[in-house]
């Protein structure tokens, strides 16, 4: 399979490249900066490209950059590349703490902008290069998006990721008849930048899972939402 997964330079997206890498898979790597440079940010993406000589492709993809964007899908598709699966992982958390009365807006926007704008646009000019093939789409999300067990906080976030769970449910219902599933993944609380070291997840646990659900090893629960765990559990919306 031919897999683009945005922040895959650190954290969850990090796990789940190398995960899809070590069961095969070939994987585009979107990276905000300076995709071609070794640097800091992106040099475990590198020693992974050496591992698996041939399926990693670093690419450019800021997801907040329309025009980027625009310009990585094209130059795939100039390629001759054929997507299966798409990861939108790619994530900020701020504001976390604030009150109400408090809060930042500009930490509102650029949650928004980031968490729900990013997959929007991604799918929006990736979904073409699936063609007629069936595929997946995973949106990674978070418990702190659900409605029923909205708490009075993170609001940046958690708005930003009940969103994303609409987006996701929205999609499920356009491409469902093309055969790509549609997955609003919440991975748990996992130890990554975002998560903490306190965490008790493990990330390449919850890459696993995702992986499983891209190779539909996984059969997620039934229901009428398609917000899930990371080993397809449904969440309650």
């Amino acid at each position: 399979m031919n897999i683009v997964v945005t922040g895959a330079n650190r954290g969850l997206g990090y796990a789940v490249t190398a995960e899809l890498l070590k069961r095969g898979h070939s994987v585009i790597a979107g990276v905000r900066g300076d995709a071609a440079s070794p640097d800091e940010r992106n040099s475990r993406l590198f020693r992974l490209g050496e591992q698996y000589p041939g399926r990693l492709l670093t690419a450019l993809l800021d997801v907040a950059d329309e025009a980027v964007i625009a310009d990585a899908a094209a130059s795939l598709k100039g390629s001759g590349v054929e997507l299966d699966a798409i990861v939108n992982n790619a994530a900020i958390l701020l504001g976390r703490g604030s009150r109400l009365e408090e809060l930042d807006l500009e930490d509102m926007a650029a949650s928004m902008d980031i968490n729900l704008y990013g997959p929007v646009r991604v799918v929006k000019h990736f979904l073409p290069l699936f063609g007629d093939r069936s595929g997946c789409i995973v949106n990674i999300s978070s418990e702190a998006g659900s409605l029923t067990n909205a708490y009075g906080g993170d609001y940046p976030y958690a708005l930003s990721k009940a969103a994303l769970n609409m987006f996701s449910q929205q999609l499920h219902r356009y491409l469902q008849a093309r055969d790509i599933a549609v997955h609003a993944v919440h991975p748990g609380w996992i130890r990554t930048d975002m998560g903490g070291e306190q965490a008790p997840g493990d990330p390449e646990d919850a890459a696993r899972g995702i992986a499983d659900l891209i190779e539909r090893r996984i059969a997620p629960a039934s229901g009428p939402f398609v917000f899930i765990d990371h080993r397809g559990q449904s969440l309650p919306i």
